[in-house]
């Protein structure tokens, strides 16, 4: 088609509030809505920023990727551990596609792009990066643009986890105005065949108010003054995004698109706390309070597994000849991961109910496997619970975060919108998976896709004509 597309991304963004709860409060995105087709839109396994993003910007899969959270395992030590960056992105993106081809981008902070690596045209690094005093643009000096147009620009907010929740609305507000006033003006500044924009606020004001304004949540108090703040960012955000809109070229095809999407968090569930009581994890010495597992204080002749929290958990086996103290006899290495799972999803709450854990084996779900992924990877509850890293809590349930308050955690679904192309069927459409965006965007740039891909376009034949 050989189309301008412009992509607008929301972290976090979930398909039950932008298009039922809230759709006749964003008059932007009901337009784009109307204009075009709009639906679900499946995520990675596991569902997070990284790896996400970047499975959505290459259509490969995190095990393709070898990127499987933000910390991943950099060899089969206990300690040895990478923290994900560009520097791991192996696959193509679609601005390396958009090289080969001649065409200029202008990418603005998509995750997983620091270190900035050279494109064609221009890219502004996003979450995760050390902060604005980094050489976080490409060219460099793009950085001393930035600071004449928004001084101070926000790449993230100082910390999302916090009880000062007023502090924490201002950061996300102005990070949000300021992201789409630069992109406002590098719209209209900069060559471009292919301009992406990816905005955190969504993530970080769901994980902040979310019981507010959730009534299933177990902390809702009816009336609070932070009720509405959700509600009320996202119709700022429509304006911004209104705003962008009238100032990209009325020719350009528009994605609107989320990684994944967010839902109540019930509680935690103490990994290691459980693979204790298992029988699985044995320490030298049960701390005294609640604190992070310090491995070294592990007595590895005695342990069969650990486990790491964070909104999806992630299950090791010490297995013998391959850990520094391996223990667990290969041969029983299968036998051992399907005991553990049915184990893990029998997990009930405090009451004996269960949670509807869920369970995957790696190899059963990525097309391979590169670098080193977890042996297990869990959703406890479904996701409706998080991953606890930490011992000492003397149980295996918890209600609070133990990296600072959280009211929500990711959801499986995220959101797609795309609008601006002629002959193309409208309406609500089921299916669509997060592998399909890098085909569509081959099919409306006009660009040579790489082979193998897991997802398929999303434009209609027609619309192709």
């Amino acid at each position: 088609m050989n189309k301008r597309v412009l992509i607008i991304g929301l972290d976090c963004a979930p398909p039950q509030w932008v298009f039922d709860r809230w759709m006749d409060d964003l008059p932007r995105l009901r337009q784009l809505c109307q204009s075009g087709f709009y639906g679900s839109l499946e995520s990675t396994v596991p569902p997070i920023t990284v790896p996400a993003w970047m499975s959505m910007m290459t259509g490969r899969d995190p095990g393709t990727l070898g990127i499987y959270g933000f910390r991943n395992r950099k060899d089969y030590s206990y300690t040895g551990l990478n923290m994900a960056s560009s520097k791991m992105v192996k696959e193509p993106t679609v601005w390396d596609l958009c090289a080969l081809r001649n065409k200029q981008v202008v990418i603005l902070g998509v995750p997983l792009t620091y270190p900035p690596r050279p494109v064609n045209g221009a890219l502004i690094c996003g979450f995760p990066c050390p902060g604005g005093s980094s050489d976080y643009t490409y060219p460099p000096e793009l950085k001393d643009e930035i600071a004449r147009i928004s001084p101070g620009y926000q790449i993230d907010v100082n910390e999302f986890r916090t009880n000062d929740k007023k502090h924490l609305l201002d950061q996300i507000e102005t990070m949000t105005r300021e992201r789409f006033d630069l992109a406002s003006k590098m719209v209209t500044s900069r060559d471009w065949d292919l301009f992406m924009v990816v905005e955190m606020g969504p993530d970080r004001i769901q994980h902040g108010f979310w019981s507010y304004m959730d009534p299933s949540h177990r902390k809702y108090t009816p009336g609070h003054p932070f009720e509405h703040a959700i509600r009320d960012y996202y119709i700022r955000l429509d304006a911004h995004i209104g705003k962008l809109l009238d100032a990209a070229p009325a020719d350009a095809a528009i994605l609107v698109v989320s990684d994944h999407g967010c839902q109540k968090m019930d509680g935690g569930i103490c990994f290691n706390e459980w693979l204790i009581q298992q029988g699985c994890l044995t320490l030298k010495t049960y701390p005294k309070q609640v604190e992070k597992l310090d491995l070294s204080t592990v007595d590895w002749d005695r342990t069969v597994a650990w486990g790491d929290g964070g909104y999806y958990g992630r299950l090791f086996l010490n297995v013998r000849g391959r850990e520094p103290n391996g223990v667990l006899d290969p041969a029983q290495y299968e036998a051992t991961r399907s005991d553990l799972i049915a184990r893990l999803e029998g997990i009930t709450d405090e009451s004996g109910t269960p949670i509807g854990t869920r369970v995957f084996k790696p190899e059963n779900i990525y097309q391979r496997c590169r670098n080193i992924p977890p042996d297990l990877i869990v959703y406890f509850g479904n996701l409706n619970w998080r991953s606890v890293g930490s011992v000492g809590h003397g149980s295996i349930w918890t209600r609070e975060n133990d990296t600072g308050p959280d009211d929500a955690n990711h959801a499986q679904q995220g959101i797609l919108i795309l609008s601006g192309l002629e002959n193309q069927p409208r309406g609500r459409r089921e299916g669509m998976r997060i592998y399909d965006v890098l085909p569509t965007l081959c099919d409306l740039i006009d660009l040579d896709p790489p082979a193998d891909l897991i997802g398929r376009s999303l434009v209609d034949r027609a619309s192709k004509q």
